[in-house]
């Protein structure tokens, strides 16, 4: 079944809202409410970024990644594993639980 991209871009768009909404309203540092909106960010845009496709043969400029100790997308090449161990030899800050999610970035950078 083919999911409406309109629909999936609406809960993306609750999904961002509920994601401040939880920071706002953060009870300590690692406030699970926080986080688990995070990850709902992420599960929002993925489908949007399906269903995009699927209706249309379009994808967003934006794209998830981790911070380099994961797995390899099946479209990601070894020198952008390369790259992204560089990237996070320099990020030492984990006080930042944020890091450690999946987050999306311009592509074009």
């Amino acid at each position: 079944m083919t999911k409406d991209p309109r629909v999936a871009l609406e809960v993306l768009v609750s999904s961002l809202e509920e994601h401040l909404s939880a920071i706002v309203s953060r009870r300590g540092e690692d406030d699970p409410s926080v986080d688990a909106a995070f990850l709902r960010i992420a599960d929002a845009f993925e489908d949007y970024e399906d269903a995009l496709y699927e209706e249309y043969g379009e994808v967003t400029p934006l794209d998830l990644y981790d911070d380099g100790e994961g797995e390899l997308d099946d479209d990601e090449s070894e020198d952008d594993e390369d790259d992204s161990d560089e990237d996070s030899d320099e990020d030492t800050d984990d006080d930042d639980s944020e890091d450690d999610a999946v987050q999306a970035v311009n592509k074009a950078d």
